[in-house]
This record gives C-alpha cells, sequence and structure tokens, in this order.
C-alpha cells in the first residue's frame, strides 16, 4: 500500500503537493483538481488555500461536483474549495474564508470553534480554522485517492509542513486538523528547512562545490501569512558538507497579507474620496478589495510591470457593475508602500518597534512593525554566538556578524523587486555581497523540500542536522506583569535530536496524584542552557504555550490522592512535537502530559507555594469553626461576623493577594455541606467564595475549582426562600462567570431568562432548585455571560435598552414632580439608568474580558444601541459617557469597531461634558484599561497581582 513518499504544504495563500516513488529520485508536483467555474474541473499545482461559503440557492449541487463524492469535513452540505473559491470571494464579500494557518497560531481565540469567516453576516456558515485547514487536507486525500486508488493517501509516507516558528500548540493543532482529514500518521517538517532541502536535492551532484565558500546560510521565507527565519550552519569536512540548522525565528504573523491590506487601505481612501468621504468599507468588503490588490501588486512588483494598472471593486447585489468603484494604482506607489514599508534599507540594524501597528484587521494579531528587516535585524542579534562561531568570527567581537549566503522562499519574493531589497540590505549590512541561492519556484519548493526530507532520511539525499528548533522550559514562578523576567527550568535544550530522550536526574518535583495539576512552559529561540539549568528569561526571550493540565493517578494504588517525587523526562517526538512524561522515582510508573488547546491562552502562571500571610493558619480554623464538619453550637452572630473575622487576621480582604484568595476558596469548597446549615450560613458561603474565586479564571488549577462548583448549580441553594440567599447564589455566580464554559454559561442563560421573562402563573410552577433572582441581581448576572453566543447578548441588551427607556420616561416624570418624593423617585430612577447603562455597555463591549472576540454583539445592533445612548442628557446622566466610550471603544479590528461618523460623535460628546481623557482615548486608538475602569466594568476589583489582557 505505500508507494510514495508525498509531501504537504498547507500554506496560508496556497497549498500544493509532491511526491517521488520510494527509491526513486525523481519528485514531482502533483497536479490538485479543483473547480476553476461552476461545473468545470481543471487541474493545478497551486490549491488556493480558501475555502467559498455559497449563499442558499446560489450555486446548484452539480456546478458543484468533483471527480469524487465531496463531504466536507466541518459538516456544511455546500463549500467550495480553491480557484472557484478565489474567483467568487472576490465577486461576493463575507464568504471566504482566508489565512486559516494564521489563525492556527492565535491563542486569544478557540481555534477549534467555528470563527471563520470572520465578522461574516449571522446568515453565513462558520468553520474553526482547525476545520478549515482539513478540509484543504481532505481535499488533497480526496483528489490523490482518484488518481491512485490502489495507493490511498493514507497509506503512503507523508511529510507536512509547517512554520519553522509555529509553537506546540499550533503544531498539536495541525496535526489535529491531519486526523480530521483521515490523515493520522505523517512527520512535520519546518518550512524553511523544507526550502533548503529543496536546493539541497537539487545541487546534490555537485554540493561540495556548490558550498565551498559557505559558512552560514540564512533562509529567509515570507509567505502569504507567516514570516519565518532560519540559519544553517555548513561545516565543511571531508567529502559532503555537514549542514545542521542553528536558530529559527519567533513567530510573526507578518506578510503578503499585510501588504495587500496596506495597498487596500491606500485604494479605499482614494474611493472613499471620490464617492462618500465618511463610508468606511465592511470587513468584508475590505477583504475583497485586499484580495483585488494581491493582484494589482504582484503585476506591478513584476520585472517588466507596467507604470499603472486599475483597482475595481464590484457593487452589491443587482449594482454589482452599476455599484462598481475604481481607482489607479502606480507602479511607484506600490513600490513605495510595499518595498520601503516592509522592506526598509535599515541601515543602522534597527530593532523591530514594540506596540501596536497600524496595519490590524480581521481579529488577527498581526506583527506590531510591518518592517520586516527590523525584525530581521532582531532575529540576528539573538542568534549572534552561534553565528560567530559558525563563521569563525571572534566571540569578544560587538559586531553583528551576517551570514554568507542567503536563501529566499516565499510567494511574496515572486516580485523581484522585494528580493533585490532585501539583499540589498543584507549586503549593507556585511559590507560586502552576498551569495545568493537560486530558487526556481518559491512556490512550489517547500513541497518539493517536504520529500527531498524524506529521501534524505532513507540515505538517497543530503539531510539536515539540528535537532529541536527551540529550548523548552517549566516556569517556576509568576509574574505580576507581563514584562517581568520569568525563572523557569530548561527541560529541553535547543538542538536536542529526535526521539532521544532527557531525564532531569538532578531535579525532583513533587507530584500530587489524584487532583488536577497544570504545568506551564515556554520555548525560547534563543541561545540554549543545558538541560535542568535554572535561567531567567526575559520577557522578549520567550513565548508561553498552552498550559499542560491533567488529573494523573497511581494505577497499583486503590488510594490515588497522594503526593510522590518525581522527575521529568522529556523528548523531540518524531513528528516535531514535544512530549513530556513524570517519572515515578521509587517505581519508574509513567504520565504523560499533553497540551490542553482549547479556550484560554495559558495565564494562569502563579505557584501554589507562594508564601502566605501568617495569619491563614488561624483563618482556615475560623472557616473551618463556621462550616466544618464538627458538631459546634457556633452563634449565628459569628457566622455573621465570619468576614470581619478574616480580615482581623489578614488585612482588608481588597489587599487579599491571588494566591492567598484560591486558598480561602479551596478551605470553603472542603467544607461546602456547612453552608446549608442555615441562612447565615449560606450566606456567608457564597459571598466568601465569590469573592475568593473571582474571576473564575487567572490562576492555578482555576478550571478544577470552577468544575467542582459548577457541580453545584442545579441543585440550588437550601434557603430559597431567603431573598438575601438567592442575591449571593447570583453574585457568586456572576464573579466567577469567568471561568465557565460556553455550555455553563448557556445554563445560567436559561435561569436568566426565566428570572426576567416569566409571568406570575409560570413563576407559579417553578422549579425549587430554580433561585429566584431580582432584576439587579439578572441585569449584573446577563452583563457577565460573554462567551454565550452574541445574537444572545443581543437579546439580553434589548431588554435592558427596553428597561433604560421605561426609566428614562419614570425619571422624567420625577423631574416634572417638584416635591420631596419626587425627588426621591428622581435619584432613584437616575440610579436605575445608572445600573442598566452599565449593563449596556457590557453585554456590547467590543473588547471582551474573558469571552472570544467572535462572540461580540454585532456592530449594526450596538450602533442602534448608541444612537440611543446619544439621545440622553450626558450632563444629567454621568455614566451615560462611560457606556458609550465602551460602546464604541477601538479594536482595530474593522468587523467590531463602529463606524467612523458615530465614533466622531462620541467623541464630541464626551469632550463636551469633560469627559475622563482616557474615556476618549479608548475611543480614538486601541488602548487597555486602565484599574479604575476595568474595575467598573467588571463590577469587582480583581485581586491584587491578577491583570487581564484586555
Amino acid at each position: 500500500m505505500s508507494k510514495y513518499v508525498v509531501s504537504i504544504d498547507l500554506g496560508t495563500t496556497n497549498t500544493v503537493m509532491a511526491f517521488a516513488e520510494a527509491g526513486s529520485a525523481q519528485i514531482q508536483l502533483f497536479e490538485i483538481e479543483q473547480l476553476i467555474a461552476p461545473g468545470e474541473v481543471g487541474a493545478a499545482a497551486l490549491l488556493p488555500s480558501l475555502r467559498y461559503h455559497p449563499a442558499a440557492g446560489e450555486l446548484a449541487d452539480g456546478e458543484l461536483q468533483l471527480p469524487w463524492r465531496a463531504d466536507d469535513v466541518a459538516g456544511l452540505s455546500q463549500v467550495v474549495i480553491g480557484r472557484l473559491a478565489r474567483k467568487l470571494g472576490s465577486q461576493v464579500p463575507g464568504r471566504l474564508v482566508a489565512s486559516a494557518k494564521s489563525w492556527l497560531s492565535h491563542p486569544q481565540v478557540d481555534r477549534m470553534a467555528p470563527i471563520l469567516p470572520w465578522g461574516a453576516e449571522a446568515d453565513v456558515a462558520k468553520v474553526s480554522p482547525v476545520a478549515a485547514s482539513a478540509s484543504y487536507l481532505a481535499h488533497l486525500r480526496s483528489a490523490w485517492n482518484a488518481r491512485f486508488p490502489a495507493y490511498p493517501l493514507e497509506s503512503q509516507q507523508i511529510v507536512l509542513t509547517i512554520p519553522a516558528s509555529f509553537d506546540e500548540g499550533a503544531r498539536a493543532l495541525t496535526l489535529e486538523a491531519a486526523r480530521m482529514a483521515s490523515l493520522p500518521s505523517l512527520r512535520l517538517l519546518e518550512e524553511p528547512q523544507a526550502a533548503f532541502y529543496d536546493w539541497l536535492f537539487r545541487q546534490r551532484a555537485t554540493l561540495a562545490d556548490e558550498l565551498a565558500e559557505t559558512r552560514l546560510v540564512l533562509v529567509c521565507d515570507v509567505g502569504g501569512g507567516t514570516t519565518d527565519f532560519s540559519l544553517m550552519k555548513v561545516d565543511l569536512g571531508d567529502g559532503q558538507p555537514a549542514i545542521s540548522r542553528i536558530g529559527v525565528g519567533n513567530h510573526l504573523i507578518l506578510g503578503g497579507d499585510n501588504m495587500d491590506l496596506a495597498l487596500a487601505h491606500l485604494v479605499e481612501a482614494r474611493m472613499a474620496g471620490e464617492a462618500q468621504p465618511q463610508a468606511k468599507l465592511s470587513a468584508s468588503r475590505l477583504s475583497q478589495l485586499a484580495e483585488r490588490c494581491r493582484a494589482a501588486k504582484e503585476l506591478l512588483l513584476a520585472a517588466d510591470a507596467p507604470e499603472r494598472t486599475t483597482v475595481t471593486l464590484l457593487g452589491a447585489g443587482s449594482k454589482l457593475i452599476g455599484g462598481s468603484r475604481s481607482a489607479d494604482l502606480t507602479r511607484e506607489e506600490v513600490s513605495t508602500l510595499v518595498v520601503d514599508g516592509f522592506f526598509p534599507l535599515n541601515e543602522q540594524q534597527e530593532p523591530a518597534k514594540r506596540g501596536r501597528g497600524a496595519i490590524v484587521e480581521f481579529g488577527l494579531p498581526y506583527a506590531s512593525d510591518a518592517a520586516i528587516t527590523r525584525h530581521l535585524a532582531d532575529f540576528l542579534r539573538q542568534h549572534a554566538f552561534a553565528m560567530r562561531e559558525a563563521l569563525g568570527v571572534p566571540a569578544d567581537s560587538t559586531a553583528v556578524p551576517i551570514p554568507d549566503t542567503l536563501l529566499l522562499n516565499g510567494g511574496v519574493f515572486r516580485a523581484d523587486a522585494l528580493a533585490r531589497r532585501l539583499e540589498a540590505t543584507l549586503a549593507g549590512w556585511r559590507q560586502q555581497p552576498l551569495r545568493i541561492l537560486h530558487n526556481d519556484n518559491p512556490d512550489v519548493a517547500v513541497a518539493r523540500g517536504g520529500v527531498a526530507y524524506a529521501l534524505g532520511q532513507s540515505g538517497q539525499a543530503p539531510v539536515i542536522g539540528g535537532g529541536s528548533a527551540r529550548s523548552y522550559f517549566l516556569l517556576l514562578d509568576d509574574a505580576a506583569h507581563p514584562d517581568q523576567p520569568r525563572r523557569a527550568v530548561c527541560i529541553l535544550p535547543r538542538g536536542a535530536a529526535e526521539n532521544r530522550e532527557i531525564l532531569l536526574a538532578d531535579r525532583t518535583f513533587a507530584l500530587r496524584l489524584g487532583r488536577p495539576v497544570r504545568f506551564h512552559l515556554a520555548s525560547s529561540t534563543a541561545d540554549a542552557p543545558q538541560a535542568g539549568d535554572v535561567v531567567t528569561l526575559q520577557p522578549d526571550d520567550y513565548v508561553q504555550l498552552p498550559p499542560i493540565a491533567t488529573v494523573l493517578r497511581d494505577s497499583s494504588s486503590a488510594d490515588a490522592r497522594k503526593e510522590i517525587p518525581v522527575q521529568l523526562a522529556t523528548s523531540l517526538s518524531e513528528v516535531g512535537t514535544l512530549e513530556v512524561h513524570c517519572v515515578a522515582r521509587d517505581d519508574a510508573q509513567r504520565w504523560l502530559l499533553e497540551f490542553q488547546l482549547r479556550g484560554e491562552a495559558a495565564t494562569e502562571t502563579a505557584p501554589d507555594e507562594a508564601p502566605m500571610p501568617a495569619g491563614l493558619s488561624a483563618a482556615i480554623d475560623r472557616i473551618d469553626r463556621i462550616f466544618g464538619s464538627r458538631a459546634l453550637q457556633v452563634d449565628i452572630k459569628e457566622v455573621k461576623q465570619l468576614r470581619a473575622q478574616l480580615e482581623q487576621l489578614l488585612g482588608s480582604r481588597e489587599s487579599w493577594p491571588t494566591p492567598l484568595l484560591r486558598r480561602l476558596f479551596d478551605a470553603l469548597l472542603e467544607r461546602a455541606k456547612g453552608r446549608r446549615r442555615s441562612s447565615e450560613h449560606e450566606r456567608a458561603w457564597l459571598n466568601l467564595s465569590g469573592y475568593c474565586l473571582r474571576p473564575g479564571f487567572g490562576y492555578t488549577l482555576d478550571e478544577w475549582r470552577i468544575e467542582k462548583l459548577w457541580a453545584m448549580f442545579d441543585t440550588g441553594i437550601q434557603h430559597h426562600k431567603d431573598s438575601q440567599v438567592c442575591a449571593e447564589w447570583w453574585t457568586l455566580w456572576r464573579r466567577v462567570s469567568g471561568g465557565l464554559s460556553v455550555e455553563a454559561q448557556l445554563r445560567v442563560l436559561d435561569d436568566f431568562a426565566f428570572n426576567v421573562q416569566a409571568d406570575a402563573a409560570e413563576r407559579g410552577r417553578r422549579p425549587v432548585t430554580l433561585v429566584n433572582g431580582s432584576e439587579e441581581d439578572m441585569l449584573r448576572l446577563g452583563a457577565s455571560l460573554e462567551r454565550i453566543p452574541g445574537n444572545y447578548k443581543a437579546e439580553i441588551g434589548a431588554w435592558m435598552l427596553d428597561q433604560l427607556h421605561k426609566t428614562a420616561k419614570a425619571a422624567g416624570k420625577a423631574a416634572a414632580n417638584k416635591t420631596r418624593s419626587g425627588a426621591a423617585d428622581l435619584a432613584k430612577a437616575e440610579a436605575t439608568q445608572g445600573r442598566f447603562l452599565w449593563g449596556l455597555s457590557r453585554v456590547g463591549a467590543r473588547q471582551p474580558f474573558h469571552g472570544s472576540a467572535h462572540d461580540v454583539v454585532e456592530t449594526p445592533v450596538v450602533e442602534r444601541w448608541l444612537d440611543a445612548v446619544l439621545s440622553l442628557d450626558w450632563k444629567k446622566v454621568e455614566p451615560a459617557g462611560f457606556a458609550a466610550a465602551h460602546l464604541a471603544r477601538m479594536t482595530g479590528d474593522r468587523s467590531r469597531d463602529i463606524n467612523d461618523t458615530l465614533r466622531a460623535e462620541v467623541l464630541r460628546r464626551l469632550q463636551g461634558v469633560g469627559a475622563p481623557a482616557n474615556w476618549s482615548a479608548m475611543v480614538r486608538e486601541v488602548v487597555q484599561l486602565d484599574q479604575a475602569d476595568e474595575k467598573r466594568m467588571l463590577g469587582d476589583a480583581l485581586p491584587p497581582g491578577l491583570k487581564l489582557i484586555a
């Protein structure tokens, strides 16, 4: 069954497949059959990595017929992949899934959730980045199997290429996409290596002569979505040169897509000047324009480029032709914007600029500095020591060494002007020319190189050594701020060979069995220490990986809840991913640790061993006295005074740090049964528990704590007729809502909906476990459910807006009543207005605190809410300005941001009432909230030392 070696380049822009028969040295490109027009199939070496989701009735099933039965891995009944998807996507906005590969490395969203096309209308079917990637692989599998039915692709030897800078999370998600496409067995290879393998294979007969003057090769791979740097050391020994990879760059979402977007912004401004100056394109229309600009860029940067070209954006619907708009782009302005903007000569080797850049669209975290040559200068500085050794430069030299040879790869370098500019930049830094290795076809070199790599493993071609591209570390302590250094122990040094286990014999860890444990790892491409070394990692030197979270059990013991000494054993697997095992010192029992890839990025980093205040033991004794299992006769007055007693022992509760809060919560959780002894017990337990676990995430084992707490939800409360107990119940769930899953938040939403909507008859049939909630309780709760879909949030916001209108009318009547009772009614109405304005601002927030950005309320809905807020008198209703600032908050993502006209009006009104400067700043530009606004938005202060990156 296995006759072929197959390599797949799953690219951001195009997917390519190459192959060779086992034992053969002839590498061929696989011509991929795909739709090139409705009802028309053609074959090409490049499959555009694009999906188009047709509207109902847009295309007949017969027009989508392929030579095989095409079942979409994402379950859509109709989908177009490849060249026809690109054509349709350039004509119809908002239905094209693009850059799925870039989303695989975006940790701030759930990459398994259906979020693409980003910013599409509600009626457009969506898929996850993983499913989109899987669909391209599944298309290749079907095309191959139709051509070679006797040798199915899943049975061949497969190499799948990925960016060298992909972290463990993105690598694991790539493997998950392959499994979804029924390709469970393959090897991963880094793309810059693959490009160099292609060159080595083509020069294999004369390799010693070709590399006779080369000591260090820089591979610069700039594709549609990523920029990747790698360094290859050439050691000239006897016979064939020995080649090893000695450095890779950090992950940069920076490439051709960014250039197309920059041009689209230029053309958009030009088109708007001709038509409606105030009108900005929607996110989907801008994406459509960027696709048109891509073609213009490639034309105008070619060696034989014309002087200018016209970019045309078609109208929509019945105005497809008549509503079209055009603008010219000249060769000179494209050269200035793309060549000088993305590849400045950077003669002083300036580092990349930090902070947020101007090109921020479509929800992706693009590199903050668009200048690739500044990122390259950073990369070379980072690897200066290894380069000096490779080039034979004295170790005490202060100058940053420059490689003597350059290999360019990626579709961006089809533009001769960009290739020449990068070559000139490096030659200027080196003060002499570099040798350029010829890459005859950057579009397919990576796919061919994957086959060359596989042939090299069987001795038929040159090989590249080097082992692991990065070092891996176990983080030992917490950083109060992301810009602070971290202590860590090296568990796998850079350069470690594949399939060779490294045991940290000199390091012993205490492992808790039977309870959830979480390990926080980081990777770095900086110069590597030895395994077991304790180092201090500077903020720019490492990337934090998804946490490893699991429950480990002792197979030989019934008593699984114990602590045992273990050592860590790590290895680089044959697919290029990190494997970590805990090995018991006593009996060599082993546990494999696996990365957690769903949900939040790794924010929970503080160790349980953080120093605790001296009064902790006495505080836990107090908790045990009130809620413990001992039958103590505790006076109710003492229950009511528990919080005050804890503050006497531990200081003001506002100062309790997160580690202390979680220790107190654990003590409360262990004694949860004691909360049912009286209504006072239940009130105190709910109040303290919610306070100690807020915001529900952000610290080690919070996921486990939430799981234990959530198990109590369906049973409700014991004293359900006590209104204060009911209020504390909903306060608890509001405070910890950030830790609840989507499913849990939807379950809470059911009870919210009952309390808000049920009539008298329904309330009479209320189950005893469904806790009553006041309007105030529900307002705060509904505002905190960030993970529910945006359409549900819109319903909550509509309820709040309706209540706001009613309250505004009541305020108007009260203002007309000049009596004392009228003044009291007015004060009450204004306070209620403030609460509903706060709730509306939280539900419609453009930047969630803990939810994913794809679940925000649709922008047109929020713009209608803003119109209602603008109709209020902000001088009399101060919270109106605060609410408007958050509804209009700038994110940089056009699919979430309000229109410029409304933004300008909000800014004008904020200035008119003398609102705080930071409110206007968050409307005008992308900024983080300050502590006061963060507290006001959350409804609670965050625990000291815990910071949400929003």
